[in-house]
């Protein structure tokens, strides 16, 4: 929707709560989960200001629904690998930059992960990625299991940064010399020094990602964890179980 207008048209299609998205904006800024009408219009016209191309998203609110992501790298040659799955303990309605992290993901059943390994490597495919890496990320309803895509980035991204230094895959290095034309057998991996490129990474440890906040330094900003992002970093621990891990992040 690119005004209040076509945004309340949209609304009477998909119903109460949704969830604006600005376009071409980073962290969720100006975006948010509305409940009523008046947080719609509110949200709606921060989201318009916010976007360089005056456009808004919106969709229906997955709020409290658990969240994953996929960490895939694809070659020239459709040769894809999961790097990595990332698993938020915090439900969706919270920004994934705001959210603890695991990695790899602990409670998907295997028929779960393989379906969102398939998703994710299609969803390449489809919108064209090429060479590089991407994050796919998924939302999946805790009652019935229901699983939606609700996000892409055809870019190496936040997620990736963690990725790349819980499983020792440099993304960013190996998504380079893909570019250039190199496929992923033919690149070495740089841990083992044995295997190639092109197998998936797996680690018999947890990794915790927590992030950090400084509320007390922006007076203006409210401490209420939102769709938009407010923390200033983040720490990682490694742990051999996911208690050890979340202990020493802390």
């Amino acid at each position: 929707a690119r005004s209040l207008g076509q945004a309340k048209k949209a609304l009477i299609k998909i119903g109460l709560p949704v969830i604006i998205r600005p376009s071409f904006t980073l962290g969720g800024t100006g975006g948010g989960i509305a409940k009523t009408i008046k947080q719609f219009n509110e949200i709606v016209e921060s989201g318009l200001y916010n976007s360089p191309i005056n456009e808004v998203l919106i969709e229906e609110s997955v709020e409290g629904w658990k969240e994953f992501e996929m960490e895939v790298v694809r070659d020239k040659n459709d040769n894809c690998i999961i790097v990595c799955s990332i698993e938020n303990l915090d439900p969706m309605g919270i920004h994934t930059g705001d959210s603890i992290t695991v990695a790899p993901a602990l409670t998907l059943t295997d028929k779960e992960y393989q379906i969102m390994r398939n998703a994710s490597i299609s969803c390449l495919r489809e919108i064209g990625v090429e060479t590089g890496g991407s994050n796919v990320q998924f939302a999946v309803n805790p009652k019935n299991g229901k699983l939606v895509i609700i996000e892409m980035n055809p870019r190496v991204s936040r997620s990736s940064a963690l990725a790349s230094k819980a499983t020792g895959f440099p993304i960013a290095k190996i998504a380079a010399k893909l570019a250039i034309g190199y496929t992923l057998d033919e690149l070495q991996n740089e841990i083992t020094k044995v295997t190639p490129a092109s197998f998936e990474p797996t680690i018999d440890y947890v990794v915790t990602k927590i992030p950090r906040f400084t509320f007390e330094k922006f007076q203006v900003t409210k401490p209420l964890l939102t769709s938009s992002m407010k923390s200033v970093g983040e720490v990682m621990a490694i742990g051999r179980s996911f208690n050890e891990s979340l202990q020493k992040a802390l």
